[in-house]
């Protein structure tokens, strides 16, 4: 089949063509999807400027500001003042959000900013969230200081014009970090949060990047149709949506959209090295990326404040993705079909074939099995070289696959795919010729279509779009007149589509979840180089009247291992840790107070020179009970002049074990460990409020049951736990209190290191314990 479609003294020319085609179209794809230019401070009053929204950005995001803590305490006073200075009604809620998970119950004391400028003929609530908390390691400028900035010049820019028909309620949310607790407790308590309307929820999960529109309400048809129409710069896709689905993650948006609201979140994922640390700063911050979030926020206030928001309700979800620059919309009652189709046509096409004795249905399903190979082999591949880039440079492994240089290591996996489904075409073209890999290729593109049609539809473009107009090329190719210049151009119909659609993704994937899952996006790129396999083809004949030299699978893949070590000795060389590429180092000094003896901790797999400072041994046999949790390392610490977490015992009957805690001086949190499953917790904090939650399945790596309170009262709080009454419990009680610089001896970081992501590191935790006995009968 194809060996027929060209003469063979222009094979090497179109192949080349064909190549640079391949390569302007991802070219241009990436280039569409670069970062937003930033408007200075000068702008003109009615439009979104980064510059001025940074000026609010510095106010807030100098340090961390975790739930509780006397940084979010400011950060809380100076938004709300803004926003009253801006004529807008402003409350604090202050109330006990709640959380929980297996073996888990979480609360925190949240004070969520909640302003309002009326609408003038209100069709509903127009719900614009961000959270104004950071994780304690870093100052959040991105996560999500950026986007509480931008809440702050939309609403500037947004009284410059007419008043908006709809109610604009903003909602700046606390103790998102620590399980959505803030939006929990606006939805559960705030007559807003059950009035439901449209939400437009912000977050960041990098420093840099486009704003992405990455998840969306059910039945998401008119609020695409709106930001499609509203926003100068549309970006994301369907296919996140229904990744974002299938992940455990959650943001604000899942408990708002939970209550009633429908609505859309977006996000920018770039410079993801920097997420939940002391690099998510100001300085590392794209300003780029806070002009686009501003915009589109700006842009879609306007649009839905001016909206009957009635009208925006549908019965269907929406594909929506860019192509070559421009915003791609259908229906979700077209993605079944058009998967059908692709198969359809992949069928007109094995039929032709057959009738042209290009292929035969046994070489056919040989070569159509045969495909997985290159799949698994390029998703192995990848995670081989991640399990190589962290035993050369062992700090990469508690960065979790999120690197500040990555790009020479993904270039790597790009071209270690490439290489296996070459490879697997040269292999095997003699023994089952090119139509039948080519069309096996495709098979498995249509057939991920049709399976994502019915379980992911909004994924079934990226494979049925490719399959389709694969199918549908070479069955044109094979119509046309052998001298038809039409020809080739045909051919190249499926890889085009394939490289509008694929590489987006896997830069997606790459960027979201980082090289220590590297084997996804190989996956995504190795589906690429089977749709492109019509390219590889055209390089298979020596013009005429030279001697056909045999193009080996060796030849091929000594090629692709010289290029992948040139790409990973250059990446190791240009990514060499630094002031500005940190590394990451897991620290926490422990204490218990019961016995007065103290000692560090770092979870890190293997402790660097300064981590070696402090720890030099694996034994956890001297930690509090119920503290250790996964593998550690230890070294002793001097013990500290603090009396720790306070427990009281107010009761017991019931199934019911109710407590009084203290988290201690200083401490901000208090976390209680119990060595028996719990089937709910609760709490009452006074004048915060009451709340209780179920808690189902049991922790793993430490005892069965954990009950935290994040910026717990000074006074404490009463927390009740579900527990038979006739066993014996025994608890630890922990005091946490952020920092290290209280511990005598303790020597900071040096610049090259940053506090790791886990929430127990760079916390002085002093630890009680307490044995309850059954209940007397």
């Amino acid at each position: 089949m194809i060996g027929k479609l060209f003469d063979v003294r222009r094979r090497v020319l179109a192949g080349l063509a064909a190549l640079l085609t391949l390569a302007a179209v991802i070219a241009f794809s990436a280039m569409s999807e670069s970062t937003a230019q930033p408007l200075p401070a000068s702008a003109p009053a009615g439009e979104f400027s980064a510059g001025r929204a940074l000026a609010h950005l510095r106010e807030i995001a100098a340090e961390p500001r975790p739930i509780g803590g006397p940084a979010g305490d400011r950060a809380r006073d100076h938004l709300a003042g803004r926003l009253r200075d801006a004529g807008l009604d402003v409350e604090v809620q202050r109330s006990v959000g709640a959380r929980s998970a297996p073996g888990l119950a979480t609360f925190g004391q949240v004070d969520n900013i909640v302003a309002r400028l009326r609408g003038t003929d209100s069709t509903g609530t127009v719900l614009i969230a961000a959270h104004y908390d950071s994780a304690a390691m870093g100052p959040g400028a991105s996560d999500d200081g950026a986007a509480v900035a931008a809440m702050i010049e939309t609403v500037r820019a947004l009284r410059t014009g007419p008043a908006p028909r709809n109610d604009i309620v903003l909602l700046m949310s606390d103790g998102e970090e620590d399980g959505v607790l803030g939006a929990e407790a606006f939805v559960r308590e705030h007559p807003l949060g059950r009035a439901g309307g449209v939400l437009l929820n912000w977050e960041a999960r990098g420093v840099s990047g486009p704003s992405l529109m990455f998840e969306t309400s059910r039945d998401n048809a008119r609020l695409v149709e709106t930001f499609a129409r509203a926003v100068p710069a549309p970006r994301g896709d369907s296919s996140m949506v229904e990744l974002y689905r299938l992940l455990p993650n959650n943001t604000d948006f899942t408990p708002l959209t939970q209550a009633g609201f429908s609505g859309m979140n977006f996000a920018y994922i770039q410079g993801s090295s920097h997420y939940h640390t002391a690099g998510d700063s100001i300085g590392n911050l794209n300003p780029g990326s806070l002009q686009h979030h501003g915009s589109n926020m700006l842009a879609l206030a306007r649009a839905l404040g001016g909206t009957d928001l009635g009208s925006l309700k549908a019965d269907h979800d929406v594909t929506y993705f860019r192509a070559l620059g421009t915003l791609i919309t259908y229906s979700d009652g077209f993605v079944r079909p058009l998967a059908v189709l692709a198969v359809l046509a992949l069928a007109g096409l094995v039929a032709l074939a057959r009738v042209r004795r290009l292929l035969s249905l046994p070489r056919l399903l040989w070569a159509t099995a045969s495909a997985a190979l290159p799949l698994i082999a390029s998703a192995a591949l990848a995670q081989g070289l991640w399990a190589l880039l962290v035993a050369l440079r062992p700090g990469y492994d508690t960065m979790g696959g999120l690197l500040h240089g990555p790009r020479p290591f993904q270039a790597a996996i790009a071209v270690l795919s490439g290489a296996a489904v070459l490879g697997w075409y040269l292999a095997l073209r003699r023994a089952l010729g090119p139509a039948a890999l080519v069309t096996g290729a495709m098979a498995w593109t249509a057939g991920l279509g049709v399976l994502c049609a019915w379980a992911a539809p909004g994924a079934s473009y990226l494979f049925t779009l490719p399959a389709l107009a694969g199918a549908l090329g070479w069955l044109a190719a094979l119509l046309l007149p052998a001298a038809s210049p039409a020809r080739p151009v045909a051919a190249l119909l499926g890889p085009v589509t394939a490289a509008m659609v694929l590489p987006t993704l896997a830069a997606n994937v790459f960027d979201g979840m980082g090289l220590a899952l590297g084997g996804v996006a190989a996956l995504v790129l190795a589906l690429l180089a089977l749709s492109a396999l019509p390219v590889a083809e055209l390089f298979q004949s020596a013009p005429a009247g030279r001697p056909r030299r045999r193009r080996t699978p060796l030849a091929g893949a000594l090629t692709a291992l010289l290029l992948v070590a040139g790409l990973v000795g250059g990446g190791l060389a240009a990514d060499r840790p630094g002031a500005d590429r940190p590394e990451r180092s897991h620290l926490a000094y422990v204490m218990d107070a019961d016995r007065g003896a103290a000692h560090w901790v770092s979870a890190d797999p293997e402790p660097g020179e300064w981590t070696g400072r402090y720890v030099s041994g694996r034994n956890t046999s001297a930690l509090p009970a119920g503290y250790a949790r996964g593998t550690l390392w230890t070294g002793p610490a001097p013990a500290i002049d603090a009396a720790g977490p306070r427990v009281a015992v107010l009761g017991r009957g019931g199934g019911v074990l109710r407590l009084r805690v203290w988290a201690g001086e200083g401490a901000r949190s208090v976390t209680l460990r119990l060595d028996r499953p719990v089937g709910g917790a609760a709490v009452s904090a006074g004048r915060f409020g009451s709340v209780s939650v179920p808690v189902t399945g049991t922790r793993t790596g430490t005892w069965p049951a954990e009950v935290r309170f994040r910026g717990i009262p000074a006074e404490g709080a009463a927390i009740s736990v579900r527990v038979p009454d006739g066993e014996r419990v025994r608890l630890v009680a922990i005091g946490e209190t952020d920092g290290l610089s209280g511990v005598p001896g303790f020597v900071p970081r040096p610049p090259a290191l940053v506090a790791a992501t886990r929430e127990d590191g760079d916390m002085i935790a002093v630890t009680r314990g307490l044995v309850v006995e059954p209940a007397a009968r």
